[in-house]
């Protein structure tokens, strides 16, 4: 049966893209006659190599591109990428010196500030000769927690202007939940805040700050923002400010292979300490250039949203859209802080043209009965990004609806690991309920079935199998490549296999139906089990626990069963503690919804607890191959609990 597009771009749409005008660039250069988006990503993924290097090109990268393009494209992993160029990320980021406005800031607290392009590339002269004068070069690491301001984008592309390597959480993460990040990395500065806004409160950070600082005995100094400008207690920092060399006002980018480290970002911690997941700068940022100019649609003239922490790759993934020479908008604090308008308000003010944002949030936005599209001018807005968990049928209904008629909306979805997305927009494609628009160009995407077999119109596994740029480079302090393969490429013989349970459409669009693992997803906000394990489990009436992800109201809820000592009843006041020390040591994310008692929990025979096999429980599904567990009997004290139904 044919699907009904929500929306299609007309033909003078079209002819007006970007993705069309790189099209007519490839067919002049490559003598080719591609017609369509289709015939476009099949030539792509055909020659990839002949792709990326029309990327590069068409984008006028700033760098030498050398002469070879990939060495060993077979191989997954194991090919490299334009082994002979050199480049600086934050120097494609800063093409532009001019008066336009580069940066503006909304805060909750109704705070309002604002950088041009030339005011951005003078801070950022400033502060990188700040950080090399403590010491700072390449393949150092800068650790930042902070809110998504304009410091926080500053400090990042004065570290890779150095060659030295970003990584950063926001603000919100509990002592453990820093240290087993930033604690693996061993940073040279730590860059954070005092405190920060959230939901009409001001929360002081400065005991974590200390805590942290004490436990990272890598660092020549911390740095701190002062972003709530209220009294602190932060022991041993340089304030920003002071910290700042203004006698330098231009910036010396450091020429690095293109396959130098330039971000280290961070799985979810399943099964232990997060892993530190390396990707390196000129495979960012030939991918990001490709999304955010094809795939988006941006460029010079566009104001750019994202409501994101700097927790999350959808941050580097916004900062990236300064290489278009856009104009970017910052927030941080509660989306419906001091109301449910805020982020609209704000998207009307600063004439938002491209507004992102997680399922999650216009699912919420949908209940509160807000309907931009009869309380605000929302004229310049073209383009609405969704990603963080999958977007239901009934939010595009709600967009379409009540938000706007005219416009690409575009559910994405790719995720930390490749810091980018494998299924997403596309300014020339229809929209279909319940739909991605588009496989990525250069990325030659698939659904296998339980055999390894491609497959359409059937659910999943979501692979990719050809190499590409983006793939990280590895994980930190992975030496012989164990862990990063094992976390990819072990399935299935030279392929990435992402984890997600997906499937591609009549329409050639795909679906996501979610994490095939444990990973837990509340709010689109990946969580690993271990994270909440490592603190349930200092109590001491606590035994044991296992935690999974419910499929609640559009969502996903975090539900934590927990084994006692003997004797000892899960009352409210234990349900509190529980909550209390996680929260304390996390996120108010990894807090659970619900918490229950049980009697044992199942584990396979080599004693690992069975995540997915609770879940399936709860959920009234089947439970494949019981005969790998040790007490497959425990599986039934999960079945049909009533607390799960409220």
């Amino acid at each position: 049966m044919t699907m009904r597009p929500l929306w299609q771009p007309t033909a003078a749409q079209i002819l007006r893209t970007r993705m069309h005008d790189f099209m007519r660039f490839v067919n002049q250069r490559e003598q080719k006659q591609l017609n369509d988006y289709h015939q476009l990503h099949a030539w792509s993924i055909a020659h990839s190599d002949r792709f990326w290097l029309s990327i590069w090109d068409y984008f006028a990268v700033l760098g030498q591109r050398g002469e070879r393009i990939v060495d060993n494209p077979e191989q997954l992993p194991g090919a490299q990428w334009f082994a002979d160029s050199h480049l600086n990320f934050a120097e494609n980021l800063l093409r532009y010196r001019d008066d336009r406005l580069a940066l503006i800031f909304r805060g909750e607290d109704g705070s309002r500030q604002q950088l041009t392009y030339a005011e951005l590339y003078t801070e950022v002269a400033a502060c990188a000769q700040a950080m090399r004068n403590h010491g700072v070069s390449a393949g150092d690491r800068v650790a930042a927690m902070l809110p998504n301001c304009i410091e926080t984008i500053i400090a990042m592309l004065a570290a890779s202007s150095l060659g030295a390597i970003w990584s950063s959480c926001s603000p919100d993460f509990g002592v453990q939940g820093v240290l087993d990040r930033f604690g693996q990395i061993e940073p040279k500065l730590f860059i954070t805040v005092e405190g920060y806004f959230y939901n009409g409160k001001v929360l002081d950070i400065s005991e974590k700050v200390n805590a942290i600082q004490a436990q990272l005995p890598s660092l020549s100094a911390t740095v701190l923002v002062r972003f709530s400008r209220r009294d602190h207690s932060v022991q041993n920092a340089v304030e920003w400010e002071r910290f700042l060399d203004r006698s330098c006002s231009s910036v010396d980018f450091a020429q690095l292979p293109f396959n130098s480290p330039l971000y280290i970002m961070f799985s979810s911690g399943t099964t232990g300490v997060p892993k530190c997941i390396v990707h390196g700068a000129g495979g960012t940022l030939l991918q990001h250039l490709k999304e955010h100019a094809l795939h988006t649609d941006i460029d010079r003239d566009d104001v750019l949203f994202y409501f994101t922490t700097c927790g999350w790759m959808m941050w580097n993934w916004l900062v990236s859209g300064l290489a278009q020479g856009a104009t970017l908008v910052l927030f941080d604090g509660s989306p419906f802080a001091p109301s449910a308008e805020i982020l609209w308000d704000i998207a009307e003010q600063e004439r938002i043209s491209v507004f992102g944002t997680s399922a999650k949030y216009l699912s919420a936005l949908e209940k509160t009965a807000v309907k931009p599209l009869t309380s605000h001018n929302l004229s310049c807005l073209r383009s609405i990004l969704t990603t963080g968990s999958v977007l239901a049928p009934e939010s595009f209904d709600f967009v379409y609806r009540d938000i706007k008629a005219d416009i690409c909306l575009s559910s994405i979805s790719g995720g930390t690991d490749i810091i980018s997305c494998f299924a997403l927009g596309n300014p020339t494609l229809p929209v279909y309920r319940g739909q991605l628009q588009c496989r990525g160009l250069g990325l030659n995407v698939q659904v296998y079935n339980d055999e390894g077999q491609a497959v359409n119109d059937e659910k999943g596994e979501l692979v990719c199998t050809n190499s590409f740029p983006c793939m990280p480079l590895g994980f930190w302090n992975d030496s012989d490549g164990s862990r990063y393969f094992n976390a990819y490429f072990a399935r299935f013989d030279n392929t990435w296999a992402h984890g997600d349970y997906a499937e591609i459409t009549a329409e050639q669009g795909v679906i996501i139906y979610g994490r095939s693992d444990a990973v837990l997803n509340p709010g689109g906000v990946r969580i690993g089990t271990a994270e909440i394990y490592r603190q349930v489990e200092k109590l001491d009436v606590v035994l044991e626990s296992i935690a999974v992800g419910q499929q609640w109201q559009d969502d996903e809820r975090v539900i934590l069963f927990v084994r006692l000592r003997d004797g000892v009843n899960l009352d409210e006041a234990l349900q509190q503690q529980i909550r209390q020390v996680i929260r304390s040591n996390t996120t108010p994310r990894h807090v659970p919804a619900v918490i229950a008692q049980v009697s044992d929990i199942p584990r396979t025979i080599s004693g690992k607890i069975v995540e997915l096999a609770v879940r399936q429980v709860i959920h009234g599904e089947a439970v494949k191959n019981t005969e790998a567990l040790a007490n497959p009997a425990a599986l039934e004290l999960f079945r049909n609990r009533p607390e799960l139904a409220q």
